[in-house]
């Protein structure tokens, strides 16, 4: 029997989702297991999720995952390459065979080559060489494997989380072997395709259930109906009154802060009216915008480059089946895991954890729950 991970945020599961675990089964057979490694409340282009973790984890079972893992929030508030090599790491714990993920291309083998090129000694001269020119790194990047004759697929943004993979794989001497499975559609769509959907176009359309309903399995209608939603909106200004009293020290500490750019944040933070402010004062041509969100989180949250360096010690499960439930027999002698609601020793991680949890509830668009929220969650068993 194949073991099969998948690295996911589900934010939230869409139609897309359920194809690639549908052609995940045709290709493996029906007796391979599907293990998920999935962002929790925070996702890794700096935002808080739509759904809560163990909705969407519930989601990704019922459609045909055996079992769902959390994936640290030190690697979900991760740059690309931190959030795919935690993601490989947790899923190299866990024994699994195959990595599937979505790719434009539908190939792992440019991927590969494009992995195995920036790994190489050439390619971090020609990079510096391109960024000394004050472009984006995304641009620095492209340029660089141009140079070395990779295949051109870091343009697009499921290809470039894909060879983000194939550098973790390689970079960790793993086991698993990469399986890329053609996405249609357009990662960023503003109009809802139902068969090939944005997600970005879900919660565009997530308050019009006639709108978002075609282009989510049909067994989550009642699941997505009910659920608490959150959003930054909601949790502005808890994040502002946390952003404007900060200490130096703190934006100092901040992961992606270099050049001083942890300075120019804190000076728009204790200044600008609007999270949007911040990010819009703060923006330039060689820094994304993503990046600037994911530090505004790892800022509230008090996340550090020292906490986000180290690893996780230990994983938390989220949902799983009746094959899950036989898997977590299996998995629990190769890597340490948790069950919701369950207390880990003592530990900054375990700090930064339940920390991040209390404060997620203040994003909730209904009422916000009380404090302490870590440890009243239960796992969720799903019966298909």
């Amino acid at each position: 029997m194949k073991t099969i991970g998948v690295i996911c945020e589900y934010n939230p599961f869409h139609n897309g989702h359920a194809r690639q675990l549908r052609l995940i089964r045709e290709r493996f057979g029906s007796d391979s297991a599907i293990i998920c490694a999935m962002s929790g409340n925070y996702v890794q282009r700096g935002d808080v999720a739509l759904f809560a973790k163990h909705d969407r984890a519930e989601a990704a079972v019922l459609c045909g995952a055996d079992l769902v893992v959390e994936l640290p929030i030190s690697c979900a508030l991760s740059s690309a390459e931190g959030f795919a090599a935690g993601g490989v790491q947790l899923l190299d714990a866990l024994a699994c065979d195959v990595l599937s993920f979505g790719s434009e291309c539908g190939d792992a083998a440019p991927l590969l080559r494009a992995a195995e090129l920036q790994l190489s000694p050439d390619f971090d001269s020609l990079l510096r060489l391109h960024l000394s020119d004050g472009g984006s790194y995304a641009s620095a990047r492209a340029a660089a494997l141009r140079e070395l004759g990779a295949p051109d697929v870091v343009t697009l943004p499921n290809n470039i989380l894909g060879v983000e993979y194939c550098k973790a794989i390689l970079r960790g001497n793993s086991r698993i072997q990469p399986m890329a499975i053609a996405r249609t559609g357009a990662y960023h769509a503003e109009e809802l395709d139902p068969d090939a959907p944005s997600a970005s176009a879900i919660r565009a359309a997530i308050c019009s259930p006639e709108q978002w309903k075609p282009a989510v399995p049909s067994c989550l209608h009642a699941l997505y109906a009910s659920a608490m939603r959150y959003s930054a909106a909601a949790g502005e200004r808890a994040m502002l009154s946390r952003l404007r009293t900060l200490p130096d020290e703190a934006f100092r500490a901040l992961p992606f802060g270099s050049e001083g750019l942890w300075s120019k944040l804190m000076k728009n933070c204790r200044s600008a009216a609007s999270v949007e402010e911040i990010l819009v004062s703060t923006k330039s041509k060689r820094y994304p915008r993503t990046r600037l969100q994911r530090m505004l989180y790892c800022a509230f949250l008090g996340m550090t480059e020292e906490l986000m360096r180290e690893q996780a010690p230990y994983y938390r499960i989220l949902a799983f089946n009746q094959r899950g439930r036989a898997l977590l027999h299996e998995k629990k002698r190769t890597a340490v895991l948790l069950d919701s609601g369950e207390r880990p020793a003592p530990s900054a991680y375990a700090s930064l954890e339940r920390r991040a949890a209390d404060l997620f509830s203040l994003f909730a668009e209904g009422e916000v729950a009380p404090g302490d929220a870590e440890s009243r969650l239960r796992n969720r068993y799903v019966q298909r």
